[in-house]
Formats: C-alpha cells, sequence, structure tokens
C-alpha cells in the first residue's frame, strides 16, 4: 500500500511593507547622475576662482602688495557665501513647495550664467574700479544659486535612494563634486604650463569661465529629465495639494536641535573641504612660495585619489553607520592637522603630497558620509528648505570664509600654521555635534516610511 505524499505549500515570497517604496534601479541611478554631473559643473565654476585666485588678484585689483591682492579677492570669494543664506531661504522652502527638481534646474542656469559673466568683465587696467564690482555682483549671483544647490541635490538623491545604500548612492555627489574641482584644477594647471604669464594675465583667464555657458546648459539638459522624488510626491498627495506650503518658522524654530547639529557638521566638513581644495595651492603659492604648477599637480593628485576612495568610503557608511566614519574624521583632523601641515611646509615634493594626501583621506570621511547624514536630520515636508538654511548658514559663517581669515591670521601673527589650528578648531566642534546625532544608516528618513 502506498502513502500518498502531500506537498507543502510554497513559502510566500517576503513582501514589502504596506507604506514601503520600491523604487525602479535604472530609476535611481539616472537621479544619482543627473544630481552629481550637475554639481560637478556647478563645483567646475565654482573651484576655478579657487585655483586661480593669485591671477585674478592681478587682473582685477590695483597693483602692489600681492597679499593685498589675494586678500581682495578671497574677499570677494566670501562675498559669494554671504548671500547664500538667502539663496537657501528663497530655493529651499521653494523647494518643498513646488519640488525638488525645478528648483536645481533654476540654481544650474543662474550658477552657470554669473560664472559666464566674469569671463566677460574688462580687467581693472581698463576700467578701473569698476572691475572688481562687476566681479563681485557676479559672485553674488553665483552664491545666491549656490544657496539650493547642495541641500537640495544632497536631498534629491538622498529621497530617492534605498535605506540601505542611501550612503553608498549619495558619495556619488561628492564624488561630482571632486570632479568639477579636478576639471577645474586640470583646466587652471593646463593653462599655467602653456601659457605665458602675460597671455595668462591678458585673455587666459577668460576661459575656465566662459566654459560655464555650454556647460550650463548640458546640465540644465540633464535636470529637466529628473522625475520628481518619491518621497515629495507621497508629500504632496498626503497634503491632497501639489503646494504644501510651510512657515520659514517652522523650518527655524520648530527644527532648532536638527539645525544646530546641522551647523556643527558643515562646519566641520566645509572648513576642512575649502583649506584642502580651495587655500592650499594659494598657500603653496603666496606663502611658502612654492612652484604654482606643482602645487596645482599635487592638489589634482590628492583630489584623484579622493575619487578612488569615495564609493567604497560611502558603502562603508552604510556597513558601519555614519557617526563613526564622520567622528574617525574629526579625531584625524585633530591628531593630524599640525603634522600633516609640518609635512606641507617640508617644501619636497614628496612631504607635499604626503601632508596633503593625508588631508585628503580624512576629508573624505566627511564626503562620503554628510550627503546622506545631513538630509537624514529633517522630516520631508521640511527637508529641503531647512538644510538649505543650516548648510548655507553654517558655509557662509566658517567655510566659505576659510581663506579669507586663514590669510588675514597668518598676515597678523606670521604664524605660518594657522590652516592646521584652524582645521584642529572646526574638528572639535565637528565631534561634539557627532556626539548628539542619531545614527541614520539603515534606516528611512524622517517622514517618510521605508525605501526598498
Amino acid at each position: 500500500m502506498t502513502t500518498a505524499t502531500v506537498a507543502s505549500p510554497p513559502t510566500p515570497l517576503p513582501t514589502a511593507p504596506k507604506n514601503a517604496t520600491v523604487t525602479d534601479p535604472a530609476l535611481v541611478k539616472r537621479a544619482v547622475k543627473a544630481a552629481a554631473l550637475g554639481n560637478a559643473m556647478e563645483w567646475f565654476d565654482f573651484g576655478v576662482y579657487s585655483y586661480i585666485a593669485v591671477t585674478l588678484g592681478k587682473v582685477f585689483f590695483p597693483s602692489g602688495n600681492p597679499t593685498a591682492q589675494l586678500l581682495s579677492t578671497f574677499g570677494a570669494f566670501a562675498a559669494a557665501f554671504l548671500v547664500r543664506p538667502l539663496g537657501g531661504m528663497v530655493f529651499g522652502p521653494l523647494g518643498d513647495r513646488v519640488g525638488r527638481q525645478k528648483v536645481l534646474a533654476v540654481t544650474m542656469i543662474m550658477m552657470a550664467a554669473g560664472t559666464f559673466a566674469i569671463g566677460l568683465i574688462p580687467s581693472y587696467a581698463s576700467i578701473g574700479v569698476g572691475a572688481p564690482l562687476l566681479l563681485l555682483a557676479a559672485r553674488l549671483v553665483q552664491g545666491f544659486s549656490t544657496g539650493g544647490e547642495y541641500a537640495g541635490a544632497s536631498t534629491f538623491i538622498a529621497e530617492y535612494a534605498p535605506d540601505r545604500r542611501r550612503g553608498f548612492l549619495g558619495s556619488w555627489l561628492e564624488f561630482g563634486t571632486l570632479a568639477g574641482y579636478i576639471g577645474g584644477a586640470g583646466l587652471v594647471t593646463a593653462m599655467t604650463a602653456l601659457l605665458s604669464t602675460e597671455d595668462l594675465l591678458g585673455w587666459g583667464w577668460r576661459i575656465p569661465f566662459l566654459i560655464a555657458g555650454p556647460m550650463g546648459i548640458i546640465g540644465l539638459y540633464l535636470r529637466m529629465r529628473l522625475e520628481e522624488t518619491p518621497a515629495f510626491a507621497a508629500e504632496i498627495e498626503k497634503a491632497e495639494s501639489n503646494r504644501p506650503k510651510v512657515p520659514l518658522r517652522a523650518m527655524i524654530v520648530g527644527q532648532w536641535r536638527a539645525l544646530l547639529l546641522c551647523v556643527g557638521l558643515v562646519l566641520v566638513f566645509n572648513v576642512t573641504d575649502y583649506m584642502l581644495l580651495s587655500y592650499m595651492p594659494s598657500y603653496l603659492t603666496s606663502e611658502l612660495h612654492y612652484d604654482e604648477t606643482h602645487g596645482l599637480l599635487v592638489v589634482l593628485g590628492v583630489m584623484a585619489v579622493m575619487m578612488i576612495v569615495q564609493p567604497f568610503a560611502g558603502a562603508l557608511t552604510d556597513r558601519v553607520g555614519r557617526r563613526p566614519v564622520i567622528a574617525a574624521g574629526c579625531a584625524g583632523f585633530l591628531s593630524l592637522s599640525v603634522p600633516a601641515l609640518l609635512l606641507i611646509r617640508q617644501g619636497s615634493l614628496v612631504a607635499v603630497a604626503l601632508g596633503m594626501g593625508a588631508l585628503g583621506l580624512l576629508l573624505v570621511c566627511f564626503t562620503a558620509a554628510m550627503p546622506a547624514a545631513l538630509p537624514a536630520l529633517f522630516p520631508t515636508k521640511v527637508r529641503y528648505g531647512s538644510l538649505s538654511i543650516g548648510f548655507n548658514v553654517s558655509v557662509s559663517i566658517f567655510g566659505g570664509t576659510t581663506p579669507l581669515v586663514v590669510t588675514a591670521l597668518i598676515g597678523a601673527t606670521g604664524n605660518m600654521m594657522m590652516p592646521a589650528y584652524y582645521m584642529m578648531a572646526a574638528a572639535v566642534v565637528g565631534g561634539v555635534a557627532v556626539w548628539f546625532m542619531t545614527e541614520s544608516a539603515g534606516r528611512p528618513l524622517p517622514g517618510s516610511g521605508p525605501s526598498l
């Protein structure tokens, strides 16, 4: 007698929670690529100004004291950061009301227009005081538009990314930033090597700025092809309106704790970022009298190494968390800033490369973690606005003023170690912020359901 065998019912496949968002990987990839490429174009424009600062000082300001010229150039650089909070207060709430994609397209247009305009300004020798005034006006347009850029791009990627891969995907935003910096540095380095001093001062310096026109058209095309984020679309549906309005007061007072954490994290991120990538080329040239081309090549090499490491560090934040990675960066800058700068001051190419390389690898701790950590501080309905305000206030007061403040401190004290001390102070502030922040790796964004 045979016994019938009853087959067990198949094990049901796991289903996503009802409130979970399942995003198309191809769509996520396109969103990350467009945001990162747009950010690269923005920072190509912004970075060129830093790398060619010594030349711009001679073009736009009266001849005389080279240190005064450099201070004036960095003063115009810093002025753009002073209007960034205004741009953040305009573009951030607008991004929470009409959508992230539309605002990111507008910031792309304005940034490209401001940069292109710099390439058309006559020199101080031609029109006198009108030259630095026009330079300042163009820089203010750049700064205002950039007020809505980083917060919007990081928010866009964070809201598209699955929870378990947000660190890795977010790290590509700063990969784009580094690519933009490398593009700007590479072009300036090539011009410095190939053009005579007279040609560089006469017309060569205009080339990087004039490139912004076609680059802006490409960036606008990429961003116009983006679709709105699932988190924002869900917020619109929840509000039963396509224009959910949140008072500015709610973005500030209602998020005061998250804003303080944002300011502290952005402070250490941007002070070290602008110190290494924007100020150090000029420091090597004007303060240490290092060969200009070699100094730029060292920075270019450091950024290339950072680009290679960046995605791996972003993936690491998904595994071990954002807090440990950011904390490691703060500890590293606190303990290694002085030794690294002493190596740089030693002057040999190997020593400079080692010192800059150490600082660059420490900076990756921030560039890899911040694009995912910062948007996770705020709920969806105020994320773009609150992040724009906190990010830009911190950048304006501490980050963008770094070259100006450090140059002035060196001039006032004669102490060439000021860059190291400034980075150490920033690391202390960042460490306090890390202590109080909540781990966000692998978790849904505040105000949103799980994203798979």
